[in-house]
C-alpha cells in the first residue's frame, strides 16, 4: 500500500518508527507499506519509489529527498498513492490545516486515517460524506483515548449491540491533577505545577483544565459511534479548575471520588467533574483514559488504557492502517 504521512511532528516520527520496527510483524501479516511522501508545513520528502524511512528519521531535512517550499495542500491531489495519514496540530476553531488536507485527499480518491480531532469536530457529516460519495474510507482511531483501540470494539466487536450511551475520562492532564489532589491532598494549583513539570500538561493548559479537549473528543464519539450530529456547542462544559482539596476530602469520606467525566447519550452531551464510587470502573488514576460503553445486549463494556503519547497514537493509527488494507484487499 502506497502512503503518505502528512504531519511529521513526535506522532509522524512514531508512526515512522513503529513501522520499521514491526517490518517482520507486519510482512507475517501480508501488509508492505509504501511511503511515498512525508509533508512538513515548510517542505516535504517525495520519493514515488518509496522513502527510506530511518535515513529520515536520521538526517531529516538533511535527506536528499528534501524539498523545501512545498505546499501540501497542493501536493496531495497528484499524488500517486492510495492512503493519507493526517496527523498535523489539532486546532479546534478553524480545523486547519487538517480541515483541508482530509478534503483534498478524499475528494481525490484516497482513504484517511488521521489523529487530529479539529476537523472532526468542525466538519464530521460534511467529511463522511465526501468519504461516502467517493467511495474512500475515513478512520480516526487515534483521535479519542490514544492507544484505546474504543471505534474499533464499537464497528465491529459491538456490532450486534445498540450503544446506549459513553461515559468516561478522556483527558489524561485533567486525570493526572485530580488523581495529584486525591492521593496528597494539594491543591489544584499545585496539582497543575506538577503536571507541567513532568510534561503532562503544557505551559497553556487551557484546553486540558477548562474540558475543552474532552469536549471534542464527545463530539466524535457522540458522531462516529451514536451516528448524530453534534457540534462543540452542543456539550455542557464545566473545567476542573473550581475542584478543592476540600471537595475531593467530602466525597472520600463518603466513598467517592472525583472525577472529571465526560457523557452523551441521545438527549445529553456533557463533560464536568462527578462523583464516581471508589469501586468503579471509572476510578483510573494517574494519566490513564476509561471508557465505558452502555449497550442493550452486552450491557457495560469498559475498556480502559493510555489516552496519549507519541508511540501509543501510532499503534491506533497503524491499527487503522491495516483496518483499510484489510478492506481494500478484500475487494480485490
Amino acid at each position: 500500500m502506497k502512503m503518505a504521512l502528512v504531519g511529521f511532528g513526535n506522532v509522524g516520527k512514531a508512526v515512522a518508527q513503529v513501522m520499521l520496527e514491526k517490518k517482520e510483524v507486519l510482512q507475517k501479516i501480508g501488509f508492505k507499506p509504501e511511503v511515498v511522501a512525508i509533508l512538513e508545513k515548510d517542505g516535504s520528502w517525495i520519493d514515488e519509489k518509496g522513502l527510506k524511512l530511518q535515513e529520515i528519521l536520521s538526517l531529516g531535512k538533511s535527506s536528499p529527498a528534501w524539498k523545501s517550499n512545498t505546499v501540501s495542500k497542493e501536493i496531495i491531489p497528484e499524488l500517486d498513492c492510495e492512503l493519507i495519514v493526517e496527523m498535523t496540530v489539532t486546532n479546534i476553531e478553524h480545523g486547519e490545516p487538517g480541515l483541508t488536507h482530509i478534503r483534498e485527499a478524499l475528494n481525490s480518491g484516497k482513504d484517511v486515517v488521521t489523529s487530529n480531532k479539529g476537523p472532526l469536530v468542525l466538519a464530521f457529516p460534511e467529511l463522511m460524506g465526501i468519504a461516502e460519495k467517493k467511495h474512500r474510507i475515513l478512520l480516526y482511531e487515534a483521535t479519542v483515548g490514544g492507544a484505546i483501540p474504543l471505534f474499533h470494539v464499537a464497528r465491529e466487536a459491538l456490532l450486534i449491540n445498540e450503544i446506549i450511551s459513553i461515559t468516561g475520562i478522556l483527558n489524561g492532564t485533567s486525570n493526572y491533577i485530580l488523581t495529584k489532589m486525591t492521593e496528597e491532598r494539594i491543591s489544584f494549583n499545585a496539582a497543575l505545577r506538577e503536571a507541567q513539570e513532568r510534561g503532562y500538561a503544557e505551559a497553556d493548559p487551557t484546553y486540558d483544565i477548562e474540558g475543552i479537549d474532552a469536549a471534542a473528543k464527545l463530539v466524535i464519539l457522540a458522531n462516529g459511534i451514536l451516528k448524530m450530529k453534534r457540534r462543540f456547542s452542543d456539550v455542557q462544559i464545566q473545567g476542573i479548575t473550581k475542584v478543592t482539596p476540600e471537595m475531593i476530602e467530602l466525597a472520600m469520606e463518603d466513598g467517592y471520588l472525583v472525577k472529571h467525566i465526560g457523557y452523551v447519550d441521545r438527549n445529553r452531551i456533557e463533560v464536568m467533574p462527578r462523583l464516581i464510587p471508589q469501586g468503579s470502573p471509572l476510578a483510573v488514576g494517574g494519566t490513564l483514559n476509561v471508557i465505558s460503553f452502555h449497550t442493550d445486549v452486552a450491557e457495560d463494556i469498559t475498556l480502559i488504557g493510555r489516552g496519549a503519547g507519541p508511540r501509543e497514537t501510532s499503534s491506533a493509527i497503524l491499527g487503522d492502517i491495516l483496518y483499510i488494507n484489510k478492506i481494500r484487499k478484500s475487494e480485490r
